[in-house]
Order: structure tokens, then C-alpha cells, then sequence
């Protein structure tokens, strides 16, 4: 990168994006309605009119840059199949801390080949796994660690 140039994202993506905001939020009808029509998009009489500003760019951003289809892509793509689990990783997912599976009792334990073959039968039983999510510093990740 020379001094004073951008990364090529932020001229190609956020510029773009800012920019429709910027428009949007200073309601520059003429910048409006040349971005909506270079995106090729039809935002309805009652968005653009809309008192809100935040309105107007959620009906414009929903259409042009929808997250829900990229969510459900990125899932699909990239997160495994539920049916390729194998066994040992369903018993370390079955059993809570220093538990292991054996010391479950048998009722929890038969759950194991409902859990991998993920029926939707309606005598199947139904599985609820609850997981809670925190940020790691990636120095302390098992991968990353010194040897």
C-alpha cells in the first residue's frame, strides 16, 4: 500500500456502502434515486417518504445486500454436515465437565444414535443442545500453543 491509497475492500465495499448511508441520512434525493437505480432495486413509496431515515436504508440494504441469504449460504457452505459427527464427538458433547460418558445414566445414553442419525420422525426424540459461546485470545487456542 502507498501512503494515501485505500485497501482495495474499503474502495470497493465500504466506500459503497458509506456512501449510500451518507446519502440516505442527509436525504439527497438525487444520490438516492441514482444508487437505487444503478442497484436496479424498487423501494416503495412509503420507505422512501418515510420520517425515519433508518427506514429508507433498511429498505434499500435489505434488498441490495440481503444478510439473511448470506447467513443461511455461509452455514450451509461452511458448517458440517450434523450427520458426519462421529461417535466419540457426540459422547465428549453428550458429557458435561469431568462426566463421562459411561457415568451417564442408560436413559441418556440411548439418546447416542437418536443424536447421530438426526431423525425428524415423529417418534423420534427430540434433542435440544445448549451451548454458551465466549471469545478466546487466539494465543490460547490448543493449535497455537508452544510446544
Amino acid at each position: 500500500q502507498s501512503k494515501g491509497k485505500k485497501p482495495l475492500f474499503v474502495q470497493l465495499v465500504l466506500d459503497n456502502i458509506w456512501s449510500l448511508y451518507e446519502a440516505v441520512m442527509k436525504r439527497d434525493k438525487d444520490k438516492i434515486e441514482k444508487i437505487v437505480t444503478s442497484l436496479g432495486l424498487r423501494i416503495g413509496a412509503r420507505e422512501s417518504r418515510h420520517a425515519d431515515p433508518k427506514v429508507h436504508l433498511n429498505a434499500i440494504c435489505s434488498q441490495w445486500l440481503p444478510i439473511s441469504d448470506a447467513v443461511l449460504s455461509m452455514v450451509c457452505n461452511n458448517i458440517p454436515s450434523p450427520l458426519d459427527i462421529t461417535a466419540e464427538r457426540v459422547e465428549k458433547l453428550m458429557s458435561v465437565g469431568a462426566r463421562t460418558f459411561d457415568s451417564l445414566p442408560p436413559e441418556t445414553q440411548e439418546l447416542k444414535s437418536a443424536f447421530m442419525k438426526c431423525s425428524s420422525e415423529g417418534t423420534a426424540p427430540v434433542i435440544v443442545f445448549v451451548s454458551k459461546m465466549f471469545p478466546v485470545d487466539a494465543k490460547a487456542l490448543p493449535q497455537n500453543k508452544p510446544r
